[in-house]
């Protein structure tokens, strides 16, 4: 299987040229390679609804008997928005399949891979399971505990603090971390913050769509995030506001939320958006939202600036929870590490 690690990178690599543009659908790349071992065709799947990574491929050949096809995810095997892959692998006259890994999908779950094998096909994998597996997290999660994936980001300075004590926060990091947040944003559905960092900060946030925490509804509407995307605010279900019958726009939907000790219940919030087909989230916001959230999280992303506050007063990126023992810390793995001249980007799963 060594002699595939590097079409199975490409196939990564392709992949990740949709990311932000596939869901509820995952990352798939495909290479298809003749018995010389040359690259005779390459695909993935560019947007939902789109032809799939195996069929964008083997379109553009006329014939592609005895051909070996290298994809990071097992064929699906059933009918979606498109045609199943296996049966234009088949037809194609495919003599080899080398996949990354099975498809988590219950109604595909193994059953690509032995609908080849009957055809007469022979299949290698997994290869390079672990990247192919790291670069589909959110659809994985999906698919395994039919949840929505939950990431955060937060930008401090060394010693941990996001804003001075009046709330100054611009700039912590250099535009070059800034350039890496964008990136970092387009993989997800949404982008979630709460009304404290919109009153303060008056984001824009550009994006598809956008979640508000705003418990009392006390944003103002004509905010800059409120002008682009569709956007959920989540707000305390027991309040009887007139705010909701003056807002004229259809691009904003309510959502009343239960209250837990004082504050909007974040598990019902996540339920929810798994419920709005939102199969992703990145988490944008202050330290009582981010430390709410820590106890539900997939993965944290860490921008650390060379600089120091040292200021108790300053505002720290978790705060709201209090700990007696360093045994009850939330604990994290490292994934990677990354330099954004002069910041570094550490990024951490649960």
């Amino acid at each position: 299987m060594k002699q595939y690690i590097t079409h199975m990178n490409k196939c990564i690599e392709l992949a990740k040229l949709a990311l932000g543009d596939t869901s509820p659908n995952p990352l798939v790349g495909c290479v298809i390679i003749n018995n010389s071992g040359e690259i005779v065709s390459t695909g993935y799947h560019k947007k939902y609804g789109d032809n799939h990574a195996e069929r964008d491929a083997l379109l553009k050949l006329e014939n592609a008997n005895d051909c070996i096809l290298i994809v990071n995810l097992e064929p699906c095997s059933h009918h979606g928005k498109t045609p199943p892959c296996t049966d234009i692998i088949i037809e194609k006259g495919i003599k080899k399949v080398v996949y990354g890994m099975k498809d988590p999908n219950p109604i595909v779950a193994g059953r690509g891979l032995q609908k080849l094998k009957d055809a007469g096909i022979e299949v290698i994998g997994p290869v390079l399971e672990d990247e192919c597996k790291n670069l589909n997290e959110v659809f994985i999660k999906n698919h395994t505990e039919k949840k929505t994936f939950v990431a955060l980001k937060t930008a401090t300075t060394i010693d941990g603090k996001i804003a001075t004590y009046n709330g100054d926060s611009k700039w912590i990091t250099s535009e070059n971390a800034r350039a890496e947040v964008r990136s970092i944003r387009k993989k997800y559905d949404a982008i979630l913050t709460s009304s404290t960092t919109v009153i303060a900060d008056n984001p824009t946030m550009e994006h598809k769509k956008k979640i508000i925490l705003d418990r009392e509804l006390k944003t103002d509407f004509n905010s800059k995030i409120y002008e682009q995307g569709e956007i959920y605010v989540f707000y305390d279900e027991s309040l009887n506001s007139e705010i909701l019958n003056r807002v004229q726009n259809d691009r904003i939907f309510f959502i009343p939320t239960p209250v837990k000790n004082e504050k909007l219940d974040i598990k019902y919030i996540i339920n929810s958006l798994y419920e709005l087909k939102i199969m992703s989230v990145l988490v944008e916001a202050g330290g009582e939202v981010n430390a709410s959230f820590m106890p539900h999280i997939d993965k944290l992303y860490h921008f650390i600036a060379p600089k120091i506050l040292g200021d108790n007063l300053g505002r720290s990126c978790f705060n709201g929870t209090s700990v007696e023992k360093i045994a009850d810390c939330t604990n994290l793995k490292l994934e990677s590490s990354q330099i954004f001249e002069p910041d570094i980007l550490i990024t951490y799963t649960k």
